[in-house]
């Protein structure tokens, strides 16, 4: 992969912002500051518009960590959460209008799902914010499929990168359960049967992504990858 016009300008527009955030909220740390200069760095080199719309959430990752572990930003952290979300549903949109859909594409998604919601989730867990058993829920619906994906490439037996309803569904549930007990919170609302609901919700729907993750590889070949999220 080269840098394209396309991936350059998206990675200035996204340095640029996010350092503007990282000063205008005071969060210019030095890991703030690398972790923006990193991602932009390496999101030159990823062709597409579809590809740097999904690259958002590994922006607003940085973020994410940061209002999470403070309950007084709950409220900001949730329209964070928004905005990921959005990403997460108009990338694959605009991949099929403008772009052609891709293996890269197919793997680029739920990576920057697994470095948005880690970082939320193991931020709201440091901060209180939901139990830590949760949040390694959360990581490892992420962790193990590309896990799994690496070692099928070691094996020599390359993984079918491709969106499926089950990752989908998991991711939107996550995204909506977390952003939406942030919100009420934020409000300063009991948030108690939300946060219950995401509490049952998120393992039984990431126990399920792993049951379709190891149906698929039993009945496809190529051997089916750990699905986009």
């Amino acid at each position: 992969m080269s840098p394209t016009r396309t991936s350059v300008l998206a990675s200035v527009l996204y340095a640029v912002a996010g350092l503007a955030w990282a000063w205008l909220a005071g969060r210019a740390g030095v890991w703030v500051i690398g972790w923006f200069v990193v991602v932009a760095i390496a999101g030159a080199f990823v062709p597409g518009l579809a590809n740097q719309v999904s690259l958002a959430r590994a922006y607003l990752a940085a973020p994410a960590l940061v209002y999470s572990l403070t309950p007084g930003n709950l409220g900001v952290l949730a329209v964070v959460v928004a905005i990921a979300g959005l990403t997460d549903l108009v990338d694959g949109t605009i991949a099929r209008r403008f772009d052609k859909p891709s293996a890269l594409g197919g793997g680029l998604d739920p990576v920057v799902d697994g470095v948005f919601l880690g970082a939320l989730t193991a931020g709201l867990a440091a901060g209180g914010g939901i139990p830590w058993w949760l949040a390694a829920v959360v990581i490892l619906r992420y962790l193990l499929p590309a896990l799994a994906g690496g070692l099928l490439i070691a094996l020599r037996r390359p993984p079918e990168l491709r969106h499926t309803l089950m990752g989908q569904v998991s991711t939107v549930l996550i995204l909506v359960l977390i952003g939406g007990t942030c919100l009420i919170r934020g409000l300063n609302q009991d948030a108690g049967n939300f946060a219950l609901a995401a509490q049952v919700v998120i393992p039984i729907a990431t126990l399920a992504t792993f049951v379709h993750l190891a149906w698929a590889v039993r009945h496809r070949r190529p051997v089916a990858a750990p699905e986009a999220g």
